[in-house]
C-alpha cells in the first residue's frame, strides 16, 4: 500500500480523533484553541516583564524572534480556524470574515518575519551611491540600485530651534537612469517595493540615516487583513441574528432604576501667613503678558511662571498671589522668597539631607557650613538610595537658580542674517550686535528693578510696555499669533483640573452607592430634577475638558494627544460623551462616567505635576496617531463602565437580598459595551500599526505597550465567546471577569508608559 506512514503515537490519535462524534471534536477543537490563545497571553504578559529586567534585545532574540514563538503563533491561528471551521460559522458572514480577517493579518505578518528585509542604511553627502544596508544583527543586504544622500535639511519651527521635520534629499541610481525623491518624518520613498524611513542624522548636518524596508508580499498582505477587519466588524452590527442585536433586546433592559444624587460639596479655607513681597498683581499681569522663549517656543511669561510655580509649590499659585507674581517675587524680591518655605520636596531621604521636618523648603536649607548639601552628599559618597527625589529636588534648585540669574529669562529676540535668536540679561551676547541693543538688552531689566525698589509700579507697568514693543518690533514674523498668544493665557487661567477631578469623584461614589442601594431595594426607575442636575453636571465637565484641549491644541498647533496629559483629558471626555448619550437607557452610565472621569482627570493633575507644553516631535505629528489615540480612548472608557458595572453587581449580590434580575440585567449592558470596545480597541491597535508603518517602517515591534494591548484584546476577546466559554454565560463570573480584566487595561497605560521602557513611554 501506497502512503505515508505516521508515527505509532500520533496515528492513534489521528485515529483516536476521526472516532469522535461531530460534537466532541468541536469540544476538543475548542479546548486546543482556547487553551493555546491564553497560553500566549500569559507568555505574552512574562515576556514584557522579562523585557523591563533582561533588555529589550534579549527578549527580541530568544523569545519574539524565536522559532517556538513563531510555531505557537501558527498553531493559535491553524486550531482557531479549524474551530471556526467546525462550527460552520462561515454562514454567518460577518462574523466569519471578522474571524478570517486575523488570519489574514497573523499570515501577513508571517511573510513579513519569514522574507521580509529590514534595516538602515547610513550616507553622508558627496560619497558614492549605497548599495548595501544592514540589520540589526549584522546581516548585510544588497540593494539592486545604488543610493546617495544629495542634501540633508533639518527644518525647525519658525523662531525656535525645535525640529519641525528632517528632509534627506537623495538620488537613486539604477543603471543608467538617476530619480530623485525626498524622505521626511511619516513621508516615505519607495523604489521597486523598497521603502525609505528618515531615522536620524548626523550632528554635522552632512550625514543622515534611513531605515530601509524591502517587503512587498507580507504588508499588502496584512493592509488586507486590516481592510477586512474594519469591514467585517461594521457589518457585524447589522448582521441578523448576532449575539449584539439579541442582547439590544433582552428583557431586562425593559426595566431601569435610579441611579444618581448629588453630594455636598465642603469647602474648606486654610489660614495661611503673609505672603512675600511681590509686585501688584496688575503689574504682575503685564509681567506675565510679555514674550519668552521657553521650551523651544516662543510663549507668554505667564506659562513660564505658571510651570515654575507648579513645580516649585505644586500648585499654580502660592498664599494667595498668581503665578506671576510668584515668578516676579524670586526675580525682584530674591532676598524675602530665598527665605519663604515653598519648595516642596516629596522624598523623605531629601528631607533628612536638607535637615527639614515638613514637606515644604526653603532655598537656604540647601545650604550648609560646607556648601551645597545635595553636592556634598555626591562627593562624600553618601548612600543615596532614592536618586530620583535627589534629582527632582536639585531640579528645583537649578530652576531657581536659572530665574534668579536671569537666565531663565530668554525675553530679548535679536534679529540676525542668521535668523532670529532670543537671550536674557545674562548670556553672552554678540559682537556683532548694534550697541544701541546691546546696552537695551544688558540694562532694561535692571532699570526695571531699579522702579520695582522704589516700589514705582507705573514706571514699571510703562517700561514693561516698551519691552514688549522691542520684542514685537525685533521679532516680527516669528511671534505666536494673537489668537494662539491669548489661548496660551486663557488655558494657563483654566486651572481647575484638580477641583473638577474631586468633584466628579465625590458625585460618582455617592451615587454609586445610591444607585446600588435602591437596585437592592428593587426601586423602579422614575425621572426626576436630580437626574437633570447630574446631566447638567457632566455637560459642565465635558465642556470644561473640551475647552482645555481644545486650547491646548491651539497653542501646539496639533491634535492634542501626544502625552499622558491630554490623553487622560480626552479619555474624560470620551467618558462624559458616552454617559450622556447612554444615560436615560443604562441608568448606571451617570455615576459610572462620573468616577472614571474623576479618576482620568486625577492621573491628569498627576501628569501636570512637571507640566510642559512644547513643540510636537516630527514623528507624532501625523493624523493617524490622533484618530488611533482617540479610538483607544473610547475603547478604555468602556472598558470602564463596564469594570464599574461588575463592581456594582458585586456589592448587589453580597447585599444579602434578592437582585437575581438587577445583576443579569447589568450583565447584559456589560456585553453590550463590551462589542463595541473590544472592536474599537482592535481598531485603534491596527490604525497604530499603519501609523508606525508609515512613520518609521514596521507596523509592529514588540514595545511593552504594543504588547499589553494585544494582550487586552485577547482577555477581553473572551467575553465575546460566551458561547464556546459557558462559565461566562454565568452573571456573577461575567461581572468578576469583567473587574479583573481592567487590570490589563491599567498595565496597559500605566505600567508601559511609565514603569516599563519602550516607544510609548510618557515617562
Amino acid at each position: 500500500m501506497c502512503g505515508v506512514r505516521l508515527p505509532h503515537r500520533m496515528a492513534r490519535w489521528h485515529t483516536t480523533f476521526l472516532l469522535l462524534t461531530m460534537t466532541d471534536k468541536i469540544k476538543l477543537l475548542r479546548n486546543i484553541s482556547f487553551g493555546l490563545t491564553a497560553f500566549t497571553t500569559l507568555l505574552l504578559a512574562v515576556t514584557t516583564f522579562i523585557e523591563a529586567a533582561r533588555g529589550t534585545r534579549f527578549v527580541a532574540t530568544h523569545i519574539y524572534g524565536s522559532p517556538f514563538f513563531v510555531a505557537l503563533w501558527i498553531f493559535v491561528t491553524a486550531s482557531s480556524l479549524a474551530y471556526v471551521l467546525a462550527r460552520k460559522m462561515a454562514k454567518r458572514k460577518a462574523t466569519f470574515l471578522l474571524h478570517l480577517s486575523f488570519v489574514v493579518i497573523l499570515a501577513g505578518a508571517f511573510i513579513s518575519h519569514s522574507w521580509g528585509e529590514q534595516g538602515v542604511l547610513h550616507l553622508r553627502q558627496g560619497d558614492a551611491p549605497a548599495g548595501v544596508f544592514h540589520s540589526a544583527d549584522g546581516r548585510e543586504y544588497e540593494l539592486p540600485f545604488g543610493i546617495r544622500l544629495e542634501n540633508f535639511e533639518l527644518s525647525y519651527y519658525p523662531g525656535t530651534v525645535a525640529p519641525m521635520d528632517f528632509i534627506s534629499t537623495i538620488s537613486v541610481h539604477d543603471g543608467d537612469s538617476v530619480a530623485t525623491g525626498k524622505v521626511s518624518m511619516n513621508n516615505i520613498y519607495n523604489y521597486l517595493n523598497y521603502r525609505f524611513y528618515q531615522s536620524t542624522y548626523d550632528s554635522d548636518g552632512r550625514g543622515s540615516t534611513l531605515s530601509v524596508y524591502h517587503d512587498p508580499y507580507g504588508i499588502t498582505v496584512t493592509y488586507a487583513g486590516y481592510a477586512l477587519l474594519l469591514l467585517s466588524m461594521l457589518l457585524f452590527f447589522f448582521e441578523h441574528g448576532s449575539e449584539f442585536r439579541k442582547l439590544l433586546h433582552h428583557p431586562t433592559l425593559r426595566k431601569t432604576a435610579l441611579c444618581s444624587m448629588l453630594p455636598l460639596v465642603a469647602l474648606s479655607i486654610q489660614a495661611a501667613n503673609a505672603p512675600p513681597k511681590s509686585l501688584p498683581e496688575a503689574t504682575a499681569s503685564n509681567f506675565g503678558d510679555m514674550y519668552v522663549y521657553y521650551n523651544d517656543r516662543v510663549c507668554p511669561l505667564q506659562t513660564l511662571a505658571r510651570d515654575f510655580t507648579v513645580k516649585l509649590y505644586g500648585k499654580a499659585s502660592y498664599k494667595g498671589m498668581t503665578a506671576e507674581q510668584v515668578l516676579a517675587g524670586w526675580f525682584f524680591y530674591y532676598n524675602d522668597w530665598k527665605e519663604e518655605p515653598m519648595i516642596r520636596i516629596k522624598s523623605r531621604e531629601v528631607r533628612r539631607l536638607l535637615g527639614i521636618d515638613g514637606e515644604y523648603a526653603r532655598l537656604t536649607d540647601f545650604f550648609g557650613p560646607t556648601g551645597y548639601k545635595l553636592g556634598d552628599a555626591w562627593k562624600q559618597g553618601t548612600e543615596i538610595k532614592d536618586l530620583r527625589g535627589v534629582s527632582e529636588a536639585d531640579e528645583k534648585f537649578s530652576l531657581v537658580s536659572a530665574l534668579c540669574t536671569g537666565n531663565a529669562l530668554k525675553i530679548f529676540p535679536y534679529r540676525s542674517d542668521d535668523g532670529i535668536a532670543w537671550y536674557s540679561v545674562s548670556d553672552r551676547l554678540p559682537s556683532s550686535m548694534p550697541h544701541e541693543k546691546w546696552m537695551f538688552i544688558r540694562y532694561d531689566m535692571n532699570y526695571i528693578a531699579e522702579k520695582v525698589a522704589r516700589k514705582d509700579f507705573a514706571a514699571v507697568d510703562t517700561l514693561l510696555a516698551k519691552t514688549k514693543k522691542y520684542q514685537e518690533k525685533e521679532a516680527a514674523g516669528y511671534l505666536p499669533g494673537n489668537t494662539r498668544f491669548n489661548a496660551e493665557k486663557l488655558y494657563n487661567a483654566l486651572d481647575f483640573t484638580r477641583p473638577a477631578a474631586m468633584l466628579c469623584l465625590s458625585v460618582g461614589i455617592v451615587s454609586f452607592f445610591f444607585y446600588c442601594r435602591r437596585m437592592a431595594r428593587g426601586s423602579s426607575y422614575s425621572r426626576s430634577r436630580v437626574d437633570d442636575v447630574l446631566v447638567a453636571l457632566m455637560a459642565m465637565v465635558f465642556v470644561y475638558v473640551v475647552s482645555v484641549l481644545t486650547l491646548r491644541g491651539i497653542i501646539g498647533s496639533h491634535f492634542p494627544a501626544s502625552n499622558g496629559f491630554e490623553t487622560m483629558q480626552l479619555m474624560a471626555a470620551c467618558v462624559a460623551i458616552v454617559a450622556i448619550a447612554s444615560h436615560r437607557r443604562f441608568e448606571p452610565a451617570l455615576p459610572f462616567g462620573f468616577m472614571l472621569c474623576g479618576l482620568a482627570l486625577l492621573v491628569a493633575v498627576f501628569g501636570e505635576s512637571n507640566p510642559s507644553v512644547t513643540q510636537l516631535m516630527p514623528v507624532l505629528s501625523s493624523p493617524l496617531l490622533s484618530i488611533h489615540v482617540v479610538v483607544i480612548m473610547i475603547a478604555y472608557s468602556l472598558f470602564g463602565f463596564a469594570m464599574f458595572n461588575g463592581i456594582a453587581a458585586i456589592i448587589l449580590h453580597y447585599s444579602g437580598k434578592e437582585c437575581t434580575t438587577q445583576i443579569e440585567r447589568l450583565q447584559v449592558l456589560s456585553r453590550l459595551m463590551l462589542y463595541p470596545a473590544v472592536f474599537l480597541l482592535a481598531a485603534g491597535i491596527f490604525i497604530g500599526a499603519v501609523w508606525a508603518n508609515t512613520s518609521w517602517g514596521r507596523y509592529w515591534g514588540w514595545d511593552p505597550k504594543e504588547t499589553w494591548a494585544l494582550i487586552t484584546l485577547l482577555i477581553y476577546a473572551a467575553s465575546l465567546h460566551t458561547a464556546s466559554l459557558p462559565a461566562l454565560r454565568r452573571p456573577m463570573v461575567f461581572h468578576w471577569f469583567s473587574v479583573a480584566a481592567f487590570l490589563s487595561v491599567i498595565i496597559t497605560y500605566f505600567g508601559a508608559n511609565f514603569i516599563m521602557t519602550g516607544l510609548h513611554s510618557y515617562a
